[in-house]
């Protein structure tokens, strides 16, 4: 059975940082990723890491975390990570990670691209 565990989210005042983890258990996906959503607002895409099985990792970030936001994967414990940096209010919402078998060389992923999908932990940024 395939599971996606999230932690890591809380409280944290602008300009601050904030690690998410996400475990994922039941097999091994080549895509790994993160999306968000704000109340009132539609689910988005964050940050992807797809592998191939080989050497080369692929990451893919949207322009509004780029260069703040950081994805990592540790492929031996099934684990994908989000480092969050230079946090803005903005960024507050439900983080969900998603898993997809499939994986994506040079085409940044999209939401119906994740077919299993975590239940979302809260991160919150003050002003």
């Amino acid at each position: 059975q395939v599971q996606l565990v999230e932690s890591g989210g809380g409280l944290v005042q602008a300009g601050g940082s904030l690690r998410l983890s996400c475990a994922a258990s039941g097999r091994t996906f080549s895509s790994l990723g993160w999306f968000r959503q704000a109340p009132g607002k539609e689910r988005e895409f964050v940050a992807a890491i797809s592998w191939n099985g080989g050497s080369t990792y692929y990451t893919y970030y949207a322009g509004s975390v780029k260069g703040r936001f950081t994805i990592s994967r540790d492929n031996a414990k099934n684990t994908v990570t989000l480092q969050m940096n230079s946090l803005k209010p903005e960024d507050t919402a439900v983080y969900y990670c998603a898993a997809s078998l499939v994986a994506f060389i040079l085409k940044s992923p999209t939401i119906v691209d994740f077919g299993s999908w975590g239940q979302g932990t809260q991160v919150t940024v003050s002003s």
